[in-house]
């Protein structure tokens, strides 16, 4: 767990202090830490009840022109579940969002600029650092150092294992970590991806835009506990840093 203490501090700054992480890496990221918002963000959809049908006399009951669930105009009956003008057997598309009642995590990504991220909880960073977000909690990352290079002389990205040296810290770990590589896709370098793979972790490459957006989708689904995200700031340029 000792392996990488100066350089896990280099790369990372906590932006809120995770309450779940073994006591040993949170004494290795003693950096000011900013709370994430408390509140998260819901959409209710309110259902939509048909009215009773109104009580019948028994003469209405025997007229011809009476025809249940029918106005004697013709029209639908008011307690349709859809809107009046709507076509006869139309689909209520927002009844068929499987997620509709699912709260977003707060460490969704609203926001890519091009010198960092807004996450759902309304923090955000515009100092150019990228951003880890794992088991629910976010990180600045800085995986370049100083250097400003992620990518080797084959066109390969590629960084240092300490980069993610958060992810050998904590338990269980992600099942799944989405990787934005910036404003473009580049294959990972054989000893990149072999680390990831050593940590019991699948990993899929996109660009930030998309992995973003991945991101969202899964940890709505499945839970921030098995979906981790690394990013990197879209105005990324390789040798100048994010502009």
């Amino acid at each position: 767990m000792n392996t990488f203490p100066r350089a896990i501090r280099a790369r990372l700054h906590l932006l809120r202090r995770p309450q779940s992480f073994h006591q040993t890496s949170s004494s290795l990221l003693k950096s000011s830490t900013i709370p994430l918002s408390s509140t998260q963000a819901t959409s209710t959809q309110r259902a939509s009840f048909s009215a009773l049908p109104p009580t019948l006399s028994p003469d209405q009951r025997r007229s011809p022109n009476h025809t249940e669930g029918r106005s004697l105009a013709g029209g639908e009956d008011n307690g349709s579940a859809n809107p009046p003008n709507a076509p006869r057997g139309a689909t209520d598309f927002n009844s068929l969002n499987i997620f509709g009642d699912t709260p977003v995590p707060s460490t969704s990504v609203d926001i890519c600029y091009s010198n960092g991220f807004k996450l759902n909880s309304g923090l955000q960073t515009l100092n150019g650092s990228g951003m880890l977000l794992v088991g629910g909690e976010a990180f600045a990352w800085r995986p370049w150092d100083d250097k400003t290079h992620l990518v080797n002389a084959k066109g390969q990205w590629e960084v240092d294992s300490s980069a993610f040296g958060l992810l050998s810290l904590i338990w269980p770990r992600p099942d799944l970590l989405i990787l934005g590589l910036g404003p473009e896709i580049r294959p990972l370098s054989p000893e990149t991806k072999r680390y990831i793979t050593s940590l019991g972790m699948r990993v899929e490459i996109l660009d930030t835009r998309n992995a973003a957006s991945q991101f969202n989708l899964l940890a709505t689904e499945r839970g921030v506990d098995d979906v981790a995200a690394a990013l990197v700031p879209i105005g990324w340029k390789d040798g100048v840093g994010a502009l």
